[in-house]
């Protein structure tokens, strides 16, 4: 199993330069969802949609997948014109898959056994993914608040994570703890 890191695909998303927007998001979410194939909305946009409102930009969309979805969901990421990167930091259960136009989107993989035990990939703890948010006005599954922040507080900040942590504190009423006070 493998925590949820947030700091090694943010430095390999920071060197892409193209910014992922809300319409392209909710348009990936909307075309698995017609196939069946169910995401979580993580990272900074899980942020965004917990918020419902757009605080930033965005270098990529973080999204969470089940490991039975995996196959099914790289080939309909193909018919979207999406393909794996191979930049020496991927592994099995987490890479990112980018267009034509340097779009990209960071997969994390995960696996629980019957019993809620994280048996493969990134580490979500059972029910961290049970959060309800909204991108430009449409419904989307992501990272439950306290998870989301959590997350967003387990590793030194950038000013963009400080900007997370104030707002998911201001929406929900999380103490920040001092290494994200500003």
């Amino acid at each position: 199993m493998n925590e949820p890191s947030r700091e090694p695909s943010s430095i390999r998303r920071a060197a892409l330069g193209v910014l992922m927007d809300g319409e392209t998001v909710t348009g990936i979410y909307a075309y698995l969802a017609e196939r069946g194939v169910k995401i979580w909305i993580d990272g900074g946009w899980c942020v965004d949609a917990l918020l419902g409102r757009q605080t930033r930009e965005h270098p990529d969309l973080d999204l969470a997948l089940e490991r039975k979805d995996e196959e099914e969901f790289v080939e309909h990421m193909k018919g979207l014109g999406y393909a794996k990167r191979r930049d020496g930091c991927d592994t099995a259960w987490n890479y990112v898959l980018t267009d034509d136009r340097g779009r990209s989107v960071d997969v994390h993989v995960f696996e629980y056994d019957d019993s809620g035990r994280n048996v493969y990939g990134i580490a979500y703890p059972y029910g961290s993914l049970t959060g309800q948010g909204r991108i430009n006005g449409h419904a989307v599954d992501c990272v439950a608040p306290q998870w989301m922040f959590a997350f967003k507080t387990a590793y030194s900040p950038a000013e963009k994570d400080r900007e997370d942590v104030h707002a998911l504190s201001e929406a929900f009423g999380f103490e920040v703890p001092p290494t994200h006070r500003r």
